[in-house]
C-alpha cells in the first residue's frame, strides 16, 4: 500500500485551496467587467454555472485546511487581487480573451491535478477522488471555454503563455509559502 507523504499532502491541500478561491476569484471579476462594462448575459450564465463547480472544491479544501490543521499560503490576498485584476481585464479585452483565460488556466490546472494524483496514495482515496472529480469538472470548463470562443491565435498565444506562466509561479510559491 502506497502511502502519502505528509509534507507533499500538506503541499497539494494548501495549493489547492489557493488554486481554487484564485478560480473564484477570476471569474468575480469577470462578472464584474460583465454586469459593469461588457454586458454580456449568455457568457455572465456559462461564468456563472462554472463559478458554481470552484465554489465546490473551494470548499471541500477550505474544509481540509482546518480539519488538517494547515496554514493556508500566505499569499492568499494577492491571488485574490491578481484573480479579480486577471478576470476583469481579460473581459473587458472581450469574448475570445475572457474564455482564453479559462481555458489557459484550466489547462495548467489539468497538468497540475494529474500530477497530485499520480502521488497520492492509497492512504488518501477520498482526497485523492474529490481530486480526479475536481480535474473532470476542470476539463469541463477547458471544453466550455473553446466552445464559447477561446483562441490562441495571433496575440492571443501571447496571452496564453503570460497566464500559463502566471500560474504555474503562483503553484509554484502556493505550495511552499
Amino acid at each position: 500500500m502506497k502511502k502519502t507523504d505528509k509534507k507533499l499532502l500538506e503541499e497539494f491541500i494548501r495549493v489547492d485551496h489557493a488554486g481554487e478561491r484564485g478560480a473564484i476569484k477570476i471569474y468575480e471579476g469577470q462578472l464584474l467587467a460583465l454586469k459593469t462594462i461588457m454586458k454580456n448575459d449568455e457568457l455572465k450564465e456559462k461564468i456563472e454555472e462554472m463559478k458554481v463547480h470552484e465554489q465546490e472544491h473551494a470548499d471541500f479544501f477550505d474544509k481540509e485546511i482546518k480539519k488538517r490543521n494547515i496554514k493556508p499560503t500566505k499569499f492568499l490576498p494577492l491571488w485574490d487581487l491578481l484573480g479579480i485584476g486577471l478576470g476583469f481585464s481579460s473581459t473587458i479585452l472581450g469574448n475570445k480573451a475572457a474564455m482564453l483565460c479559462t481555458a489557459s488556466v484550466e489547462e495548467v490546472i489539468d497538468e497540475h491535478y494529474q500530477n497530485q494524483i499520480n502521488k497520492i496514495g492509497d492512504d488518501e482515496k477520498n482526497l485523492k477522488n474529490k481530486i480526479i472529480k475536481f480535474r473532470e469538472d476542470e476539463l469541463h470548463h477547458k471544453d466550455i471555454a473553446y466552445k464559447n470562443g477561446a483562441s490562441k491565435e495571433g496575440l492571443y498565444s501571447i496571452m496564453d503563455k503570460i497566464i500559463k506562466t502566471s500560474s504555474r509561479i503562483a503553484i509554484t510559491i502556493s505550495e511552499k509559502i
